[in-house]
C-alpha cells in the first residue's frame, strides 16, 4: 500500500511544508513590526499590508487543510486509484502554492482576485477526491 500511494504521500508532505513555510513567513514579518504583540494582528490592517496578506494566507491554508487531508486519508483507506489520487493531490498542492504566491504579490480587494481562481482549482481537486471516494465506496 505504501508504494501505491507514494506520490500522494509526497503531495501531503508538500502541503505540510507549504503551511510550515507560510507560518514562518507570517510570524517573521509580523515580529519585525515595531510594537508587535505576539498572537495579535492589528485589526486596522488590510490587503495593502503584507503582514495582513501573509497572516491570511497562512490562516486560509490552515482552514482548508482538514478537508483535503481527510479526503486524502479516506481515499487511501477505501483504495481509490492511486494515479488519479496523486493527480488531484498535486493539483491541489500546486494550486495552493500559486494561491500563496499571488496573495503575497498582489494587494487587492477585488473579488474575485487572481488568487481566487487558484483557490477554486484547489477546491475542485478536493471535490474530485471526494467523488473518487464516493465512486469507490459505491462499487464496494
Amino acid at each position: 500500500m505504501l508504494n501505491d500511494y507514494v506520490m500522494s504521500y509526497w503531495g501531503i508532505l508538500c502541503l505540510l511544508l507549504t503551511i510550515l513555510i507560510q507560518g514562518i513567513i507570517a510570524s517573521s514579518v509580523k515580529a519585525r513590526r515595531q510594537n508587535a504583540i505576539p498572537g495579535k494582528i492589528d485589526e486596522s490592517l488590510g490587503h495593502q499590508d503584507f503582514v495582513f496578506r501573509a497572516h491570511r494566507t497562512y490562516l486560509n491554508s490552515l482552514e482548508n487543510f482538514p478537508a483535503i487531508f481527510g479526503a486524502i486519508v479516506l481515499a487511501i483507506l477505501v483504495g481509490v486509484e492511486a494515479f488519479w489520487l496523486s493527480v488531484l493531490v498535486w493539483g491541489y498542492a500546486l494550486a495552493r502554492i500559486i494561491h500563496m504566491i499571488l496573495y503575497y504579490a498582489i494587494a487587492t480587494e477585488k473579488n474575485p482576485s487572481p488568487r481566487s481562481y487558484f483557490y477554486l482549482i484547489g477546491l475542485l481537486c478536493n471535490i474530485g477526491i471526494f467523488v473518487l471516494c464516493a465512486v469507490r465506496l459505491y462499487q464496494a
